[in-house]
C-alpha cells in the first residue's frame, strides 16, 4: 500500500524518511517538525498507521515487516521519486541499525553504523565506557565453544558466579538469565547455543540498586535529564513481577547519578540525542554502568515525562537525530519541580491466557493518574511486553517517597483475572 505525490518543486523543503512502528501519540512525527520545516516520508507496519498524518506525507508505505532487506527498495525509490534524503529516522531500539544500515547504503547523513553499534551492542558500550577509566561491569563475549568451563575459567575475566547471560543487541531484558550456579550456567549455554550462542555476553552480576537516567542530549550537555530508581528489575518482570519506577528528588544523590551518567555518554560520545541509560549503585562504592540506549526510555517513561515536565523525549529524540534543536525551552525545565513514576504488570501466566476481569487503581490509590488496562477478553500470548502490558499506571506525588509508597500500594490493589486461552471468559 502506498500514497504518492508528485516530484518536489525547486527548493522543496528536505525529506526525511521515518521508519515507523509505534501505534500511539508518540509516533506523531508530523508534531515534531512544526511549520512546514520537513517533508516526511513513512515506511510503518499497518499496526503503526494511525497516529501518521498521512494527508500531509509524501509518501506512505505499508510493509510486512521493518527489515533491511524490506525496507531497502522503498527507501531508494522514495528518495529518486521525492528527491534525496536529508535524513533517516527509526527512534524504536529495534529500527536503529536498520536506519544506520539505509543511510549507509543510499549515502543519507546520520548516525553511522560503527556509531549505533556503541549503544546496541553490549560488550561494546562496555569496552567504550571502561577505556574511559568508569566502571563497569566485567563481560565476556560469548562464542560457539563456549563452556561453563570456559566462561568460569579464571583467565576468562570474570569473576565467578553468580553471572548474568544476555543477548549482546537485547532490550527490555528479554533472553536475560541469572544463573547462581555451575549446573544452571551449563544448562543455559546448552539452550543459547540453540538459539545462536554468538550473540551473547556473559555479564559480572553487581549487586546493588538500580537506577535509570532518562533524556536529550544537545551540544554536549543535558538539555535535560532526570534520575530514577526502579521498584523491582527489569529481569524480575520477565519472571512476573511487576516492575515500578520512581523519579529521584533532586539533590545529592540526583547530581550524582546524572553526573556519573553524563561521564558515561562523554565516553561514548553522545553529543546530541535521546538517552536511556541505567546504572548501578551498590551499597558501598561507586556506580557502575549497565548500558544504554540511544533513545527514549520505554514503559512509562515518556509519558511520564510527557505529563509531568513538559517534555515529548521521541519529539527531541527525532529533532535532535538529524541536527535539529530540541523544541522545549532548557530554563524552563530545570525550573519544574515533579514527582512521579509508573508501574507495569507483566502479562498473567501460564501463557497464553485471556482476560476475564481487572480492576481499576483510579481513585483507589491517590497518587495514581492514569491507567491502560487489557480489555476483558483480551489474549496475552507472550509478546506483550512493557506495551500490552496486565496494567499500566502512572503516579505523580509530594516526593519520592510518597511515590514509593504508591507504587507498593498499588502492587497491592492491583486486581488481574486470567483464565487458560481455552476457557470462554464468564464459563
Amino acid at each position: 500500500m502506498s500514497d504518492t505525490d508528485p516530484l518536489p518543486a525547486p527548493g522543496s523543503p528536505p525529506l526525511l524518511l521515518v521508519i515507523n512502528r509505534f501505534d500511539d501519540e508518540f509516533g506523531e512525527y508530523h508534531r515534531f517538525l512544526p511549520g512546514g520545516t520537513h517533508r516526511l516520508a513513512y515506511l510503518t507496519t499497518e499496526d503503526g498507521l494511525p497516529p501518521l498524518d498521512r494527508a500531509t506525507a509524501v509518501e506512505t508505505v505499508v510493509v510486512p515487516d521493518l527489515e533491511y532487506a524490506t525496507l531497502l527498495p522503498h527507501a531508494r525509490r522514495i528518495a529518486e521519486t521525492h528527491g534525496p534524503l536529508a535524513g533517516i529516522v527509526g527512534p524504536s531500539e529495534f529500527d536503529l541499525l536498520t536506519a544506520a544500515r539505509l543511510r549507509s547504503a543510499l549515502g543519507v547523513p546520520g548516525w553511522t553504523l560503527e556509531y549505533v553499534t556503541r549503544f546496541r551492542d553490549k560488550t561494546v558500550m562496555k569496552r567504550w565506557v571502561t577505556f574511559a577509566g568508569l566502571r563497569a561491569p566485567r563481560y565476556l563475549a560469548l562464542d560457539a565453544d563456549a563452556t561453563a568451563g570456559t566462561v568460569l575459567d579464571p583467565g576468562s575475566g570474570l569473576p565467578g558466579l553468580p553471572l548474568i547471560l544476555k543477548p549482546r543487541d537485547g532490550a527490555a531484558s528479554r533472553g536475560v538469565r541469572l544463573v547462581r550456579t555451575e549446573a544452571e550456567l551449563a544448562a543455559e549455554l546448552e539452550e543459547i547455543g540453540r538459539e545462536g550462542l554468538p550473540g551473547y555476553e556473559a555479564e559480572e552480576y553487581v549487586e546493588g540498586r538500580i537506577h535509570h537516567v532518562d533524556g536529550i542530549r544537545a551540544d554536549g550537555r543535558f538539555h535535560f535529564a532526570s534520575v530514577s530508581e526502579y521498584v523491582n528489575t527489569c529481569l524480575d518482570f520477565t519472571g512476573g513481577t511487576p516492575l515500578g519506577s520512581v523519579l529521584l528528588d533532586r539533590g545529592p544523590l540526583h547530581e550524582r547519578l546524572s553526573g556519573f551518567a553524563a561521564d558515561c555518554l562523554d565516553a561514548l560520545e553522545l553529543w546530541d540525542g535521546p538517552f536511556h541509560l541505567e546504572l548501578i549503585l551498590p551499597p558501598l562504592g561507586e556506580p557502575v554502568f549497565l548500558e544504554v540506549g540511544l533513545r527514549p526510555g520505554g514503559a512509562g517513561v515518556p509519558f511520564v515525562h510527557r505529563d509531568l515536565f513538559g517534555i515529548d523525549l521521541y519529539c527531541e529524540a527525532v529533532r535532535t537525530a538529524v541536527g535539529l534543536p530540541p523544541l522545549t525551552d532548557e530554563a524552563a525545565l530545570r525550573r519544574v519541580e515533579a514527582s512521579g513514576g509508573w508501574l507495569v504488570f507483566p502479562e498473567p501466566r501460564p501463557l497464553p491466557a485471556r482476560v476475564a476481569a481487572r480492576g481499576s487503581l483510579l481513585g483507589e490509590v491517590p497518587e495514581v493518574y492514569a491507567e491502560a488496562l487489557p480489555a476483558v477478553g483480551h489474549l496475552f500470548d507472550g509478546d506483550g511486553g512493557y506495551d500490552h502490558a496486565g496494567g499500566r499506571f502512572l503516579l505523580r506525588g509530594a516526593g519520592q517517597a510518597a511515590v514509593r509508597r504508591a507504587v507498593h500500594e498499588a502492587v497491592a490493589r492491583y486486581r488481574l483475572v486470567a483464565e487458560p486461552a481455552g476457557v470462554e471468559v464468564g464459563a
